[in-house]
């Protein structure tokens, strides 16, 4: 059975957990350093489906071939009511339907499509065959899966821009803090273009890779003049942790006369992203992908 905590997967609810979790679990053994480590993000689309699904508990996973075999049986006799997807038209989606949760290959969605509702204007498909049905079932579970499942969703070419507009965008608004060292190679860097594109654009802060350049960092004036400097480990309304060149530790109660300034190295994307075209974002990414 799908477990009805489903519901508020459709909503995305627990896509962001489901990566957090996935990413502490998904490491490969070996010594240290000697394998890469497996993460979301670096997963095939098959691992990022499979991973995601047993994270999220979806139940058995649906039967693809008979998926297939449903799908125009669906159409010829679903879709006009239920919309080609199963996401509703005329009448309910099913994607969230307890009689399409409540069942795992057909065990429960034959003996009711055989005999329909015909109180409520769904008809009965008592003269077709078991097989059929539960073809129709698998189709609707896969339905199921591709709106809860993010794994599942794969992007389409996205190397449609302009690499030479691309180069001209990034001379422009990228070199006043980044330098050709920054770039050298980086289209190798990525396993596909969709992820190229999205580290370029909003990069990653690792924990752990001892980059100190990444970090977050603060000033902080105390009300007798003093001034702190470091890097942000604990920030709150009341209080922030600044830890000093020195490894030190500063705890700074944020009370009145206390000024804190805050310095994010990716503060610029934040202001690049409210002005991104998505002509600018498909030509920067062409043009990065060509440096290899």
């Amino acid at each position: 059975m799908r477990h009805p905590v489903f519901r508020a997967v459709v909503a995305g609810v627990f896509v962001v957990l489901a990566e957090i979790a996935i990413n502490q679990e998904a490491q490969t053994g070996g010594q240290e350093g000697a394998q890469q480590q497996v993460t979301y993000q670096n997963m095939t689309p098959e691992q990022r489906a499979a991973a995601t699904h047993a994270f999220l508990g979806l139940g058995p996973e649906p039967d693809k071939a008979a998926a297939a075999r449903g799908a125009p049986l669906f159409e010829q006799t679903c879709a006009f009511c239920h919309g080609p997807q199963a996401r509703g038209a005329t009448s309910a989606s099913l994607i969230t339907s307890d009689v399409v949760l409540g069942d795992d290959h057909g065990e429960h969605l034959v003996p009711f499509l055989k005999k329909g509702l015909p109180e409520k204007g769904m008809p009965a498909f008592a003269t077709m065959s078991d097989d059929e049905l539960k073809d129709i079932a698998e189709f609707v579970h896969m339905q199921v899966e591709d709106v809860a499942n993010r794994g599942t969703y794969q992007v389409l070419h996205i190397l449609v821009g302009n690499s030479a507009l691309g180069q001209d965008y990034v001379a422009a608004h990228c070199m006043s803090c980044h330098t050709a060292k920054t770039f050298a190679r980086i289209g190798s860097k990525f396993r596909s273009p969709e992820q190229l594109q999205r580290g370029w654009i909003w990069p990653t802060r690792p924990a752990s890779s001892g980059d100190s350049s990444l970090a977050d960092t603060a000033a902080v004036k105390t009300p007798d003049g003093g001034a702190i400097t470091g890097r942000v480990t604990q920030l709150s309304d009341f209080r922030i942790t600044l830890v000093d060149r020195a490894g030190k530790a500063n705890v700074i109660d944020r009370k009145p006369g206390v000024e804190v300034r805050m310095m994010d190295p990716f503060a610029a994307h934040q202001e690049m992203i409210m002005t991104l075209t998505n002509d600018d974002m498909h030509n920067v990414t062409a043009y990065l992908d060509t440096l290899k």
